[in-house]
């Protein structure tokens, strides 16, 4: 797997990052800096002498003016520990810039993919899964920056670190520092060597297991009453439960894995410990001590180190599916400009279709294929034709949604275009067969997109009573405040319908689509929606009405019915 995220980190957090590695540095020095502060109280600790026999020690007592040697060591401990102090606190001020920078980027890599999916229009969203693109825009940046460059910030950090006490190891004994690297590196070599294939898989099987797990997860609530009624929430479970021990069971591999770090060091550390008791039995006196010392204190602390890289390591394996997913987003190039705007056509004429085919990416056979109409402002349209004729397609394409394969589509002569659809969008209003509510209320919902502090009551009201819904919201003891439920769980198919025509009529839209907005009701719910819809046509007679019906009575009204079976 290719570890590089150079593609993945935007321009700006790379000239940031400049700045987090120069902090890592830092950080590795200022820790060697505290370890070897330690150094003189060890001299002290092994050699009570070492003031007048260490000749660094005693220059630093002879400058210090201080008649009293107790006196000097307990200002030399002093020192130390005011020293290591003032390391922490700085150690503590540079991680802190490392951990604004990680999550910082954590909020941009997840608002940035948030967008790129939203940016790659219908076709994208039909063709994936919901529960799978939440959990990529809600985890897996956090894994990506938690599990991937911190790690790796702690591989640079420890490693300088590693090497910095290798070399002043180096300068006091070689023999002491050889021996460090003839301790660690082979244990850091043996459980790569051990590991590393079985990390990569174990990280992608967890990511498709908790992917399949969202998905079963997110299928359950949004059919609960279909699944309940078919019993088929034991099948649900079972999957559930496999992909559960899926997880359980790649996590466990990979926390029997964690472990192993610390089992190779200590192993290591024993050895090298033994090692240099044996290399210096015919050492006499204090020598022995300092330099057993010396090592016991730089193995102590390159311990915890080795341990850390061979940690951060295998998280940087593991979580390393994170990557291509973060990467396919494209980030560099995805427009991060929301259009926040309010510019409308002014539609006075006409819309008009040149040559319009659509098929879908995948390589099938066209949807539609040469169409050619016209539809008049203020005329009421009617669209049918057979399940699968293209119709929901042609809605798509009007409503921006889609972009044709071929030919175009015209308002009042202007193209339809990336560039201006926004505009477009903001003067069409469209009830599809399953309304869009989110789980606010009812008022929230007539006028969706817009801030609860900037709701026009007096259109919200005015668009309740030309949907007929005023009836109902007096009967709610909070009224047009009345919580809708998750997807309108609250309502009737009849009153989401009205909500979806009060929406509508709140924009103030100079053109309603209709897909089939009535073909999942009862036949005199039906009935009252289409006579509502004719009424509304009726008070206004600029009003451009396309409308989708799946029953040709629901189309009697329309000035012009087209059968889409016939431009085939």
């Amino acid at each position: 797997m290719n570890f590089s995220v150079s593609d993945i980190i935007p321009q700006s957090f790379r000239r940031r990052g400049i700045w987090v590695v120069v902090t890592i540095f830092m950080r590795a020095i200022l820790n060697f800096v505290g370890l070897a502060m330690l150094l003189p109280v060890l001299l002290l600790i092994l050699d009570t002498d070492s003031v007048s026999t260490n000749p660094y020690l005693n220059r630093l007592y002879v400058l210090s003016g201080i008649p009293d040697e107790k006196w000097f060591i307990a200002a030399v401990c002093v020192a130390v520990i005011a020293v290591i102090a003032l390391k922490c606190l700085i150690n503590l001020l540079l991680y802190r810039a490392e951990r604004d920078y990680t999550y910082s980027l954590y909020g941009y890599l997840s608002r940035r993919l948030y967008i790129d999916y939203h940016n790659r229009g219908l076709q994208f969203i039909k063709s994936s899964n919901s529960a799978v693109l939440s959990r990529n825009v809600n985890a897996i940046c956090l894994t990506f920056v938690a599990g991937i460059l911190r790690p790796a910030a702690t591989i640079i950090s420890e490693t300088t670190l590693f090497l910095l006490l290798f070399v002043a190891l180096a300068f006091y004994d070689i023999t002491a520092a050889v021996l460090v690297i003839a301790i660690f590196l082979p244990s850091i070599w043996l459980y790569i060597r051990m590991v590393k294939g079985r990390l990569n898989d174990y990280g992608e099987a967890e990511n498709r297991a908790q992917r399949a797990k969202a998905r079963n997860v997110a299928d359950t609530y949004r059919g609960y009453s279909d699944i309940e009624i078919s019993n088929a929430f034991p099948q649900m479970l079972e999957r559930f439960d496999r992909t559960m021990e899926e997880v359980i069971k790649m996590r466990a591999r990979n926390a029997t894995i964690s472990i192993l770090p610390q089992m190779f060091t200590e192993i290591g550390l024993a050895v090298g410990m033994a090692v240099m008791v044996i290399i210096n039995l015919g050492i006499e006196g204090n020598r022995m001590k300092i330099l057993f010392g010396v090592f016991a204190v730089a193995a102590l602390r390159l311990m915890p180190s080795v341990r850390n890289i061979m940690s951060a390591w295998s998280s940087l394996r593991y979580n390393g599916f994170t990557i291509p997913i973060i990467r396919d987003a494209r980030i560099d190039e995805t427009d991060t400009a929301v259009e926040i705007s309010d510019e409308r056509f002014d539609f006075r004429k006409e819309i008009a279709t040149e040559g319009l085919t659509f098929r879908f990416d995948d390589g099938s056979a066209p949807v539609l294929r040469n169409l050619s109409i016209k539809i008049a402002k203020g005329e009421r349209l009617g669209i049918r034709g057979r399940s699968g004729s293209g119709k929901t397609t042609l809605f798509n394409l009007l409503l921006g949604l889609y972009e044709p394969t071929e030919g175009a589509i015209y308002i009042d002569g202007e193209r339809l275009s990336a560039e201006n659809r926004r505009k477009w969008q903001n003067t069409i209003g469209y009830v599809s067969q399953n309304i869009f509510l989110t789980d606010g209320t009812i008022i929230d919902n007539i006028a969706l997109g817009v801030r609860p502090d900037k709701i026009d009551r007096a259109s919200a009201d005015k668009a309740i009573d030309m949907a007929d819904l005023r009836a109902f919201t007096d009967s709610l003891p909070n009224g047009a405040d009345t919580r809708v439920g998750e997807c309108g769980s609250r309502l009737s198919g009849g009153q989401r319908q009205r909500i979806g025509i009060a929406r509508a009529l709140y924009k103030q839209a100079d053109i309603l689509f209709f897909d089939e907005a009535t073909s999942s009701l009862d036949n005199a719910t039906e009935r009252n929606i289409n006579e509502a819809i004719e009424e509304l046509s009726q008070s206004n007679k600029d009003l451009t009405i396309v409308i989708i019906a799946h029953r040709d009575s629901s189309l009697d009204w329309c000035d012009r019915i087209i059968d889409i079976d016939d431009y085939e």
